[in-house]
């Protein structure tokens, strides 16, 4: 299936590593073009290096902590300047840290709130007046599926992704018709997150494991192929909506 990616231009932080750098990589082989940041320069050019050999797109890595409101600007300014406008967006970075509610005080708090809400609310103000001018564009957030299925002692990640998530939602409305706005939960992901969040806590981690009805840890390729979809002009009627990418691990019903 031709998704209609070719010369689009995205936006994908947190992209050297994992998810992000799946969903780069993907993109990019759908013919996009793809503006990547991360806070660790020589990994972001070594995926910058990956990738290109791999797909023969066109990568452009903007070094950056979008926890600071200038570097998400200029995360966005940096992709308009170098392609030209902006049709993608993915908001994505790794979490804060694990631990129980009491051992966080206000600091840990603040910085939970940048890392994963207001590096979204920035990037967004950022990119939707390029997006408009374009008359169309696809925003699509990374939480994780303890936002909708919380575990203990992931507090700072899942208050902070369900601002996300309802963030998502009411931008769906008040962007729309132009611009789609989606959020991803994925489940349990091999990658090195998981696999530090497994060391911290493995008697829960193969408990969950061991429930996924699909038996097996999701690939960071079956979250970047949903983004791909959702960002593409094949998912142009999908907004506001909020999708688990976890094997059936979810209870929820809707």
């Amino acid at each position: 299936m031709d998704l209609g990616l070719e010369g689009k231009v995205a936006v994908v932080n947190g992209a050297s590593q994992g998810i992000g750098f799946a969903i780069a990589r993907t993109l990019a082989g759908e013919g996009a073009r793809v503006a990547v940041s991360g806070r660790r320069e020589p990994a972001l050019d070594a995926a910058v290096d990956d990738i290109t050999r791999t797909t023969g797109g066109e990568l452009h890595a903007i070094p950056g902590d979008i926890r600071r409101a200038r570097d998400c600007e200029r995360i966005v300014a940096g992709a308009v300047a170098r392609f030209g406008g902006l049709d993608i967006l993915v908001n994505n970075d790794g979490a804060p840290p694990l631990g129980s509610f009491l051992e966080f005080d206000d600091e840990a708090w603040r910085r939970a709130v940048d890392r994963n809400l207001m590096s979204v609310v920035r990037c967004i103000r950022a990119a939707a007046p390029h997006m408009k001018a374009r008359g169309a564009g696809s925003i699509v957030n990374i939480t994780a599926l303890s936002a909708i299925q919380p575990i203990a002692g992931f507090g700072l990640s899942v208050a902070t992704w369900a601002g996300v998530i309802g963030l998502a939602k009411t931008l769906s409305r008040e962007l729309a018709p132009e611009i789609t706005v989606n959020t991803l939960a994925p489940g349990l992901i091999d990658t090195p997150r998981m696999r530090l969040v497994a060391e911290q806590s493995p008697d829960e981690m193969n408990g969950l494991i061991g429930d996924i009805p699909l038996g097996r840890l999701g690939d960071a390729d079956e979250v970047a192929a949903t983004v791909a979809f959702l960002a593409s002009p094949r998912g142009r009627y999908i907004t506001g909506t909020m999708l688990a990418v976890d094997g059936g691990l979810s209870r929820a019903t809707f």
